[in-house]
């Protein structure tokens, strides 16, 4: 299976970046991980809904060019369904399954994704009503997909 996180923005804290890197490590032996990054537009303070929706379909535009025929795009939105770890575990088996060898998760920059790339998604997945910076939701992302392996090899991991 190859899983691709295609982001908004960099990351520039060095303990987000180690987190990353352990993280891709340990999925080296249960998937092919890629992280994409595209470039995140400045939002001025104070900027209208109109700029907001501007700023989303500039970001929109440059995670389009990245989104692969045939894979299957599931987008983090506040909105979105939640699951519990074993329940994100099982949802990557049965993809697998099915015949997916391509899960696109993708995370907006700091004012949400594009309505078109939400549109054309297969699923919207949220980990919370509450709202995390995007490189913190790039570990726990991470951090799931790998609990989700791991618990998919019937191996131990934490509860």
């Amino acid at each position: 299976m190859k899983i691709t996180l295609l982001t908004v923005g960099k990351i520039k804290e060095k303990y987000f970046t180690m987190a990353i890197s352990e993280y891709k490590k340990r999925l080296s032996r249960y998937c092919k991980l890629e992280i994409i990054e595209v470039a995140d537009e400045k939002t001025p303070d104070n900027a209208s809904e109109h700029e907001e929706d501007l700023i989303r379909a500039k970001e929109g535009d440059r995670l389009a060019k990245y989104i692969k025929d045939g894979a299957y795009v599931i987008s983090l939105a506040i909105n979105g369904k939640q699951h519990s770890s074993e329940e994100f575990a099982d949802k990557i088996d049965k993809l697998g399954i099915n015949g997916v060898s391509h899960i696109i998760f993708i995370i907006g920059g700091s004012i949400g994704i594009d309505k078109d790339i939400l549109k054309n998604s297969n699923e919207l997945l949220s980990f919370s009503k509450m709202t995390f910076p995007h490189q913190l939701m790039r570990v726990v992302l991470l951090e799931q997909i790998y609990r989700a392996y791991r618990i998919n090899a019937g191996e131990p991991y934490h509860k």
